[in-house]
């Protein structure tokens, strides 16, 4: 019986392998049957670009600005002389011409009298020659009665003494002029700042500290600075609407009424002013201001969208479409305008500006 079983045993081993090496046979073919590669398509690349827009629109910009008096003047004494009477003081309003002081020199009153006392004396002898030459002249009618030298003498005479009556009538007036000088008015109406001197000081031309200082209150200039490449957007005759602190929520206007016409070349700016009547006295000269302008350029320019201007390390670039190539095109920048940003570089009117740059993106043919 056992040997039976040992052969029967042998037998279902040897079926098992022969199945496994059929089987093992199988897999191996069908595992070396390796299929062909196919290579993916390239994929297009697609950039959305947008057509750059040429156009001249009004923007609005905000500039500090300071108010000033129309007109301000340090009043200075110009002969020498003590404060005899002072009859303004801070914060009064005065009239052009309007007496503000009175000085005493009475050295100046004695040099007056005594070259009008000169004055009186050369005329008396101009008057003396002139009477002697036309009486001489008169005689010399008849012939042989009076020598020619002796008439052209008394002429010379009279001559000499009319030019020293002339010249001490100058100095005359000068000691006069100068007389009215110890009195000082004021130069225009305006108001008075300062006042820097008391009754009994001495003032003159070489002080240093002027009297007063006057300034107008009725026109004040209304003065701001505009950045360089706002310089071109300036019109003739456009408005400012400008605030101050002091009065909140109220909005003043002014008209343009001068400019530098060349640019500051310490901050790249234009100064630019503008008259502002004040007859109400609603402002004071002095006061810092914010002012709104309306400006446009005298021609059209280009502008793109704002997220279509690149700024590297080389620069600022917009990257334009054209015939199916990328170009980087650098560019300066303008003025900003909600969602578009004005630029200045080499572009035609029908170029494709892409709306999303990037570093990343080379220069060169794009596939189709």
């Amino acid at each position: 019986m056992y040997p039976y079983i040992t052969k029967k045993k042998s037998r279902i081993a040897l079926s098992i392998f022969t199945l496994s090496a059929l089987l093992f046979s199988a897999c191996s073919s069908a595992g070396g049957k390796e299929e062909p590669k196919t290579e993916a398509p390239a994929k297009a690349v697609s950039h959305p670009t947008k057509a750059i827009r040429f156009m001249n629109p009004a923007y609005e910009l905000s500039v500090p600005a300071e108010l000033k008096p129309y007109e301000q003047v340090a009043v200075f004494a110009k002969v020498s002389g003590f404060v005899q009477r002072l009859l303004v003081d801070r914060g009064d309003h005065v009239r052009k011409g309007q007496l503000l002081a009175v000085l005493e020199a009475p050295e100046m009153n004695q040099q007056y009298l005594s070259d009008k006392s000169i004055e009186q004396k050369l005329f008396n002898d101009f008057q003396y020659a002139k009477q002697a030459y036309d009486r001489l002249k008169d005689a010399s009618a008849t012939t042989g009665a009076v020598a020619a030298i002796e008439l052209d003498r008394a002429k010379s005479a009279m001559e000499s003494a009319k030019s020293a009556y002339e010249s001490s009538k100058a100095g005359t007036a000068h000691s006069s002029q100068l007389q009215n000088y110890l009195r000082i008015t004021a130069p225009f109406d305006g108001v008075i700042t300062e006042r820097n001197v008391s009754v009994g000081a001495l003032a003159g031309a070489s002080g240093q500290v002027p009297l007063f200082m006057m300034a107008q209150g009725n026109k004040l200039r209304l003065t701001l600075s505009l950045p360089e490449k706002h310089a071109a957007s300036v019109q003739p005759g456009m408005k400012a609407h400008f605030t101050v602190s002091s009065q909140p929520g109220k909005v003043f206007e002014a008209t343009l009424s001068r400019t530098s016409g060349m640019l500051n070349q310490a901050d790249r700016s234009l100064t630019l002013e503008f008259d502002v009547p004040n007859g109400a006295s609603e402002l004071q000269g002095g006061d810092y201001a914010q002012a709104k302008l309306a400006l446009q350029r005298k021609n059209p320019t280009y502008w793109v969208p704002n997220k279509s201007v690149l700024q590297t390390q080389l620069g600022t670039f917009v990257l334009r479409m054209k015939n199916q190539e990328i170009q980087r095109v650098a560019v300066k920048e303008g003025v900003r305008q909600d969602s578009l940003t004005e630029v200045f570089g080499d572009f035609a009117a029908e170029d494709q500006i892409l709306l999303k740059p990037s570093d990343e993106i080379k220069e060169g043919k794009i596939n189709p």
